[in-house]
């Protein structure tokens, strides 16, 4: 499902940040790519792949510990290198960052990126949040 949707949405690359369950993870799909091309083509799931989208570009660091993404509170937060990327380029960005139950790295991350949309749990989104976010990166 995951390389359907990559491929449907023409997601050529990826930046995985995080611990050893992600970064396990992220190499398995890197290694498992071509095969689930195949398999999606063979049963008809796709009819014609985008251009370009059979490339798969990943990359990964480490989420803690002096690899430059470190722990909330320290000088550097994980989006501080996407940042002015994605307006400079014309595109948009997704990051998800650690934090399933505490938003802070998820909003020092916003904040370091400049981002135009942050969801955390502290604050969960209100109803119609989709219209909304759709118009403002529309903007």
């Amino acid at each position: 499902r995951a390389a359907r949707n990559l491929v449907e949405h023409g997601i050529t690359n990826l930046c995985v940040i995080g611990g050893d369950g992600s970064l396990t993870g992220a190499d398995i799909f890197r290694s498992e790519w071509s095969g689930l091309l195949e398999e999606l083509v063979r049963d008809g799931g796709l009819g014609l792949l985008r251009q370009g989208a059979t490339r798969l570009a990943l990359g990964g660091e480490q989420g803690w510990g002096g690899t430059g993404c470190t722990p909330p509170g320290t000088s550097r937060s994980p989006s501080s290198a996407f940042h002015p990327c994605p307006c400079s380029h014309q595109r948009t960005f997704v990051l998800e960052v650690m934090g399933r139950h505490c938003g802070y790295l998820a909003l020092v991350s916003g904040l370091a990126s400049g981002a135009d949309w942050l969801f955390i749990p502290e604050s969960p989104p209100e109803d119609g949040w989709e219209d909304l976010m759709c118009e403002r990166l529309g903007e």
